[in-house]
Parts: structure tokens; C-alpha cells; sequence
């Protein structure tokens, strides 16, 4: 073991599907691959653990890999957060500095936010980010960071994304089972966010959906800022069970199927193809139908009514958020479930924006294997661990140039 744990960056992304520990160095300031395990999940259902034990044994299996893969000790992680627990909530609030007018500094900020996040939550509730939209300084909107400025009053407008304290638990206690420590959690669809969105999408407003196994998570932004979260229970695994049960075939071979033939808009499929199933297909042991041919139009007709409620779902909450017509830059789709043929042409019909795949950035040294839409959240919670680190740094620096300041005007 070469390198020093606290150089390191880890994060795990546990998924209905997949396990996923990923390792970035941070060197000169730049944050470079390292190593990343891979391993099926086990004990997951619908998104959530089930059970403890198996849960574990796959995290700490893949956490195993990426310390082989890194050549270091891994010791803590940072975890994302996902589900249709996680939900999001706009609040104000602001604090008056008296009837004469005051330079804005960190602790005025620090008391607006808390004003604002002072909101009524249910007890199992947790705050995962609290994440400023924007301040208004004396009636002035529109402000992103009023250190500095001069005001009487100083409000936030706060976007709060929250999570069930006990379904969070239960996956910090998972990772440690596995030998991880936890240093934080990361809603999943903010961290794929900062792997796929660019500051123009984000500046015009844009609609990141996380395509996942069993959700899909939503992070819209507006104006540079998160204007709305919020998680639907549609994800990957919904289409792969109605091909199984539409096909009678086994989970693993309408998957299988799915990835193969599958296509969400019915008009995009040859009228008279017809493809083989059952029997099983590549040695996967089928579901005891013997091998016959359909029409792969079939398959289109039982994969696009989930597309269309899948979108309809996601034009409907983004309607109740309001953020409907927030979407200048269109939606990006990303994560394991993107990738199905014709749900861009579902997004852009019923959403009426343009929509795109979102690829994660690459980061230095990383292999190409990783730059595909399944890997989104786990690369964006390591660019989005970094920056947190870049940003606290920075406080820190502040801080301790202001004490420098005051004492030395002591003497």
C-alpha cells in the first residue's frame, strides 16, 4: 500500500443492481482515478436493503476489489442516497442586522440558512444538503454570494433535500458492516448531476433524470441552482418485468431481450421482424417456455406504455414542483436505464423539450469502461466530494486569516 488514506477520495453507489466502489486520488489539486469494484448486489429489493447480511458481503467484496484495484487502503466512504424516501422542499427565510447597514459576512449567511431550514419535518426525517437558490439582500434578487455587500436585511430562498432517517441508516450500517467508515451522504440524483450537466444547461434550466434499477431521481436546476428534487418509483426493472410477463420468460432473459431488441416506440420496429424466445438465449435457463418466434413489434408494444408513464409521472411531478417550464435546456437522461432504444423519443414527446443521454466526465486515468450512463452517480459523488473539500478548504483559509487579523491587531 503506496498511498495515504487521506488523499483519497472513495465513494460506494449500492443499487438494486450493482455495488459500486469507486477511488479517486486527489494530486496537485486535480483528482484523478485510482480503482473501482464492481460486484452484483445482493439483499437489495426495490432500491432499499432487505437484508443486512448479503447487502454487506457484496459492498465489502466490491470495496475489496477497488483497494486491489487502488493499491490502498480503503477505510471511508462517502455513500449516495436513493429511493422514494428522498424528497425535496423549497423554504425562506432571513434574519434583519438593525437599522444600519452591514457588511455581509460567512455568520450572516450561516443564520439566514438556518432561518430558512428552520421548517416543520416529520420525526424520521433527515437533512441530506441544504443547497441555497439564491439570497436577497434588501429586496435585491438574484444573488448568488452576497459576501461583501452592504444591506440591512438578508434573506435565502433554501432548496432542503431530505431523507427517512431510519431507510439512511440502515445503509450507513451496511457499509460499515462492509469495513466502511461513512463521512457523508450524497443524494444520487444531485451527484449524477454534477457528472453529466454543463453550466449552460444548469444557467438556462434543465431536468436531470437518473434512470436506476428500481427509481428514477430527479434534480432540476434553473438560474445555476437546484430548483427541485424529487425521486418516481418507475426505474429499469419495471420494463424488464413486463417483458417477462408479456413474454413469459424468465427476469434474466427478458433482460436479456431488453437489451437486445427492446425499443419504446412502436413505429420504430420492422413490422414483420420477429425474433426467438424462450428456451433461454445465450445459456440463460429460460422459464420453461420452449424456444418460439414473435413479432419484436411486441416487445415495443409492452415496453412503450411504461415509457409513456414513466414521462408522464415526470412531467406531472415537475408540474406540481412548478419547475415545468423551467426546462430551457431540456432533460438528460442518465444512469443504467437510459440507454433503452426510443426513451429519448418518449421524453421529448410528452415533456416537449429536446432531451439527450448524459455521460459522465471522464476523469484522468479512468477507463473508458466507466464513461457510460450506469456509472453517473458514483462519479458524480466523487466531483462532488471533491468540490465540498475545495469549498471548506477555502473557508477554513478564511477563517484563520481573519484570527491572524484579529490577533495581530492586538499587539
Amino acid at each position: 500500500m503506496n498511498a495515504k488514506t487521506e488523499y483519497l477520495i472513495t465513494v460506494l453507489d449500492a443499487g438494486s443492481q450493482k455495488s459500486v466502489v469507486l477511488v479517486a486520488e486527489v494530486s496537485e489539486g486535480v483528482l484523478r482515478y485510482r480503482g473501482h469494484g464492481l460486484e452484483p448486489s445482493q439483499g437489495m429489493r426495490k432500491g432499499l436493503i432487505a437484508e443486512l447480511g448479503p447487502a454487506a458481503e457484496a459492498i465489502n467484496r466490491a470495496a475489496l476489489h477497488a483497494e486491489r484495484a487502488a493499491k490502498a487502503t480503503i477505510e471511508t466512504a462517502v455513500v449516495g442516497i436513493g429511493g422514494t424516501h428522498v424528497r425535496g422542499i423549497n423554504s425562506r427565510g432571513g434574519i434583519s442586522m438593525g437599522s444600519r447597514m452591514k457588511e455581509i459576512t460567512r455568520e450572516e449567511i450561516r443564520a439566514a440558512v438556518d432561518r430558512a431550514r428552520s421548517v416543520p419535518l416529520p420525526p424520521d426525517r433527515e437533512v441530506m444538503h441544504l443547497l441555497p437558490q439564491e439570497f436577497i439582500l434588501d429586496d435585491q434578487a438574484g444573488i448568488h454570494d452576497p459576501i461583501g455587500m452592504v444591506g440591512n436585511r438578508l434573506e435565502v430562498n433554501l432548496h432542503l433535500s431530505t431523507c427517512s432517517g431510519g431507510i439512511a441508516q440502515s445503509v450507513i450500517t451496511c457499509a460499515n458492516r462492509a469495513g466502511l467508515e461513512v463521512e457523508d451522504t450524497v443524494f444520487e440524483g444531485i451527484a449524477a448531476a454534477e457528472a453529466v450537466l454543463s453550466a449552460d444547461e444548469r444557467e438556462l434550466g434543465v431536468c436531470l433524470a437518473d434512470i436506476g434499477a428500481s427509481t428514477t431521481e430527479l434534480a432540476v436546476y434553473f438560474e445555476g441552482s437546484i430548483a427541485h428534487t424529487a425521486v418516481l418509483p418507475i426505474g429499469g426493472d419495471h420494463f424488464t418485468n413486463d417483458l417477462a410477463v408479456g413474454l413469459h420468460v424468465s427476469v434474466e432473459e427478458a433482460e436479456e431481450l431488453k437489451r437486445r431488441y427492446g425499443n419504446c416506440v412502436v413505429t420504430s420496429v420492422p413490422s414483420l421482424a420477429e425474433i426467438e424466445v424462450g428456451g433461454g438465449l445465450n445459456g440463460i435457463v429460460g422459464a420453461g417456455q420452449p424456444a418460439h418466434l414473435v413479432r419484436q413489434r411486441f416487445l415495443a408494444e409492452i415496453l412503450e406504455p411504461r415509457a409513456r408513464e414513466l414521462f408522464t409521472l415526470l412531467r406531472n411531478n415537475l408540474r406540481d414542483g412548478g419547475v415545468l417550464e423551467a426546462m430551457g435546456a431540456g432533460c438528460v437522461l442518465t444512469g443504467g436505464g437510459a440507454s433503452l432504444a426510443g426513451l429519448l423519443d418518449n421524453a421529448e414527446s410528452l415533456l416537449r423539450v429536446p432531451a439527450r443521454i448524459g455521460l459522465p466526465v471522464p476523469l484522468s486515468r479512468m477507463p473508458q469502461e466507466l464513461v457510460r450512463p450506469e456509472f453517473a452517480a458514483a462519479i458524480g459523488m466523487l466531483l462532488y466530494t471533491h468540490r465540498t473539500q475545495i469549498r471548506r478548504a477555502g473557508e477554513e483559509r478564511g477563517l484563520k486569516a481573519k484570527l491572524r487579523n484579529i490577533f495581530a491587531g492586538s499587539f
